[in-house]
């Protein structure tokens, strides 16, 4: 017997999978790449012509590299670092984001454009200001110059105030009839509607901060404060680079958002599906 729902196979059908199966493929090389290279000898990552595999499989290439620096500090430091940031966007997005969606008050609209704006301001751009501002306050070289100068994000602002003017008003004039206060309404109506979209930037936040570059380059001496990307460019050194130890501990710093992403999985594509979340006038 046959499916009547199922569909014909088709020569079109066969060559867009093909051709998405290449794609994939091509996206996820570099991935196999690195791991090939995390546990061969150092001699053969740049062997001439390059080995798709290992002639000599060094499983204990990644305890090596974890080892060769402080790398346990190193990943601790990205993990509390990410994880104030992502709190810390998090709470104050929400806030902003209800203010500007719900809250009526004189100049709401060009305040929330002018704080919209800021998105077109390139990093590199604020770096030297910043730093004056971290160097007058003696924080360098302190995780309160990792967190709170990138703690503050408009872009999360502005999604979670768009999902938010998708929420029916009548729940929350109900609340109000109650006695319920603002911030009451926030906590207990507002953000249980927007898990999706709050996992969403959540995610977005956590593996940004963790990968980030540009900032701890700069505000951060040593290895006491460093986290995870500058401690990668310590093992290039003038002797020559680790390059099995940089790709296995590379390897190693990829695990927290290969978690976080498999654990919120369900908030991701609920947050993704969700078009109306960025629409609202």
């Amino acid at each position: 017997m046959t499916n009547r729902n199922s569909r014909p196979v088709t020569a079109g059908t066969l060559v867009s999978q093909g051709a998405m199966a290449l794609v994939a493929l091509a996206f996820l090389f570099p991935f196999f790449w690195m791991l090939t290279n995390a546990i061969r000898p150092n001699g053969e990552v740049l062997a001439v012509p390059p080995r798709l595999l290992p002639s000599d499989w060094q499983w204990g290439n990644f305890l090596d590299a974890w080892v060769y620096l402080p790398f346990g500090r190193f990943f601790l430091n990205s993990a509390m670092v990410s994880a104030a940031v992502t709190v810390i966007v998090l709470t104050v997005s929400s806030l902003a984001a209800y203010a500007f969606a719900r809250l009526r008050f004189v100049g709401r609209d060009t305040l929330f454009l002018t704080y919209l704006s800021t998105l077109m301001i390139p990093q590199a751009v604020l770096v030297i200001p910043l730093f004056l501002l971290i160097s007058r306050l003696d924080w360098v070289n302190t995780f309160q110059a990792l967190i709170l100068p990138v703690a503050f994000s408009s872009f999360g602002t502005f999604m979670l105030r768009q999902f938010f003017k998708t929420i029916p008003r009548e729940l929350e004039e109900a609340a109000l009839c109650d006695g319920a206060s603002r911030l009451r309404i926030l906590v207990s109506i507002i953000l249980p509607m927007s898990l999706p979209v709050l996992g969403l930037l959540a995610l977005f936040t956590f593996t940004a901060q963790w990968n980030s570059f540009l900032w701890p380059l700069i505000i951060v001496n040593g290895t006491e404060h460093a986290t995870i990307p500058l401690g990668l460019t310590m093992f290039q050194t003038q002797q020559g680079t680790q390059w099995n130890y940089l790709m296995a501990g590379a390897a190693i710093s990829m695990i927290p958002g290969l978690c976080l992403t498999i654990l919120l999985q369900r908030y991701i594509f609920s947050g993704i599906a969700m078009n109306s979340g960025f629409g609202g006038r």
